[in-house]
């Protein structure tokens, strides 16, 4: 089985060129997302095939100059601008529930994962916890963020746009030692996002989510809801705990 699985790494490490060269460009996760593999993989990351082009990049000789060049660039001093900017990074996970965009920060969540079988805990599950799943043998709390959020679910199980098809997930996120795990009917991943492009809230948001969105950001043409994690846990604590 070890061996068979090291010979496709083998092949897949010496082919990076070809048919496999930027295959994730191209029908993964930054392409059309054809790849017949991603419904199983979810991410390109999983996948072998990009962990061996990794390998190789990672293998191959640093060209003449490269060392001495970034030996250079690490010497010298960081502009205050650039530090700045750094400080006013923010990086979120993007995801929906429903017709809503939303956001929570990127260090709370710690695994995407396939919607797995949640099980009932007797007089215990309601309409926020809806039970127990079992992610990689670790048995977590498993509660409807579209409830707690108030939020209307989408007709369609599946929905595929232009061309993209997009499947639910369910998200593992940490906060406060705690572990919880909720369904996304789409997960667009980990994010770079200006502090200064957040914006107050319009009167039109919605007033489903009104209360735990603490402003408001535009990704790809679309309005996200940057959610107040701090407030959203709590009350979440408060109600099933």
């Amino acid at each position: 089985m070890n061996n068979s699985h090291d010979t496709n790494l083998s092949n897949a490490t010496s082919n990076t060129t070809e048919t496999t060269q930027n295959c994730w460009r191209k029908i993964g996760v930054w392409g059309d997302r054809s790849c017949p593999e991603l419904k199983k993989q979810i991410h390109c990351r999983n996948c072998f095939i990009y962990a061996a082009a990794g390998r190789s990049l990672l293998e191959r000789e640093a060209p003449l100059g490269y060392l001495d060049e970034w030996t250079e660039t690490a010497t010298q001093d960081i502009p205050e601008n650039y530090r700045l900017n750094a400080a006013n990074r923010l990086s979120v996970g993007i995801f929906r529930l429903g017709a809503e965009w939303l956001a929570l920060p990127a260090q709370l969540f710690k695994e995407v994962t396939q919607v797995q079988t949640i099980h009932t805990i007797p007089h215990r599950s309601n309409k926020i916890l809806q039970g127990l799943v079992n992610i990689r043998g670790e048995i977590l709390m498993c509660i409807s963020m579209m409830e707690l959020l108030g939020l209307e679910p989408t007709t369609s199980h599946q929905i595929d746009r232009q061309g993209q098809a997009v499947y639910p997930r369910m998200v593992v996120v940490a906060k406060d030692g705690y572990s919880w795990v909720f369904a996304v009917d789409e997960i667009q991943g980990i994010h770079a996002i200006h502090r200064d492009r957040l914006q107050e809230l319009p009167t039109t948001i919605s007033k489903r989510t009104e209360t735990y969105t603490k402003g408001l950001m535009f990704w790809q043409d679309r309005r996200v809801g940057y959610l107040d994690d701090e407030l959203l846990f709590y009350t979440l604590s408060r109600r099933v705990l």
